[in-house]
């Protein structure tokens, strides 16, 4: 129960300052100034605006199927929770009482766990589209669901070298087997390369945001939500964010007794609200102080920050079948070519 409780308030205040922290890097980008009027640096804007949407009127579209309506946020939220029960977010923990697996639950086929709950989200997007009665909303539904679907076959695809690699399916292996080799990046990089393009794709971020176009969609399938409703699609969205970023140290990065998710990530991001060459009261001081960025913040910040300004839009027919064309076939070949290396 405790681990459930600090593993929870660890990936909420995560995923709150993912938010500023993109909110920051787009105002940099833009030459604009970012959230800064709530708290130090603007830290405590995440929570301000919380606080807001739990005090906002619940709305329901007059021909909506309520159940669903209600149901589909849900959907869409759980999936993304559960899957980091089975991510080692530390090494065991030595203690008088014995090691302590900083893992909620230890799962052996952990990786083959994530892949199959992160799939379940789709459900709750189609139930969103669906149940507003809403052409825009159901428009982005549709969208949603062919795209998810669509790379979900690709981002599978692309583990299965790894999973050759190490000759397991837990991430505490495939972290072992790397300790004392080479990094799986330096001869899987195609498959790592899928799975990245892959993981935007899931995560529905540019240059892949078809099924939330504002120009064309009016924010797409969540366009009826408010309140914590339109929030749990917001935090579901940057949960998977922060879930695909932490698997890639697990395909592609080396381990041994180092964290994919430590306390870094936090204390990196807050980082990004200073700067450090300016004079700075003690608190914001300590904030800006220096510290080598763990292997979760770097692939985080990079997808969910700068990509986004970075990348345009793709069209429907340069978005999936190109590249699912192209996709397809490497994956194969490269774990044809990792199985007889190996």
């Amino acid at each position: 129960m405790i681990k459930i409780v600090v593993l929870f308030s660890l990936y909420m205040v995560g995923v709150a300052l993912l938010t500023l922290a993109e909110r920051k890097v787009s105002a940099w980008i833009q030459d604009r100034h970012g959230p800064n009027r709530v708290g130090p640096g603007g830290l405590l804007q995440p929570a301000a605006d919380g606080l807001k949407n739990i005090m906002k009127e619940e709305t329901y579209p007059d021909a909506a199927n309520i159940p669903l309506f209600v149901l589909a946020p849900i959907m869409a939220f759980v999936p993304a929770m559960l899957t980091w029960c089975v991510i080692p977010f530390a090494s065991p923990l030595p203690t008088r009482w014995g090691l302590i697996d900083m893992v909620i639950a230890p799962l052996p086929i952990g990786y083959l766990f994530i892949l199959a709950i992160s799939s379940l989200g789709v459900y709750g997007i189609v139930l969103a589209g669906w149940s507003s009665n809403n052409k825009y909303a159901l428009l982005g539904g549709l969208r949603a669901s062919a795209q998810m679907v669509s790379y979900e076959i690709a981002m599978g695809m692309a583990t299965i070298p790894v999973l050759l690699l190490a000759g397991n399916v837990a991430l505490n292996d495939i972290v072992l087997q790397q300790a004392h080799g080479l990094w799986n990046v330096l001869g899987l990089t195609v498959a790592f390369f899928i799975f990245l393009v892959a993981a935007f794709a899931e995560t529905n971020r540019l240059p892949f945001d078809m099924p939330e176009a504002e120009s064309e969609l009016v924010a797409g399938y969540h366009s009826e939500y408010s309140a914590m409703k339109f929030s749990m699609f917001f935090i579901a969205e940057y949960a998977n964010m922060v879930t695909a970023s932490a698997l890639m140290p697990y395909g592609s990065k080396s381990g041994g007794t180092t964290t994919a998710y430590n306390g870094g990530f936090l204390w990196d991001l807050s980082r990004l609200f200073t700067r450090p060459t300016q004079r700075l009261p003690p608190c914001r001081k300590i904030i800006s102080s220096p510290r080598r960025p763990s292997k979760t913040d770097s692939s985080t910040l990079l997808r969910g920050g700068s990509c986004r300004w970075d990348a345009g839009r793709q069209t429907r027919d340069d978005e999936q079948t190109p590249r699912i064309l192209a996709m397809s076939p490497c994956c194969p070949a490269s774990s044809t070519r990792t199985r007889i290396s190996n």
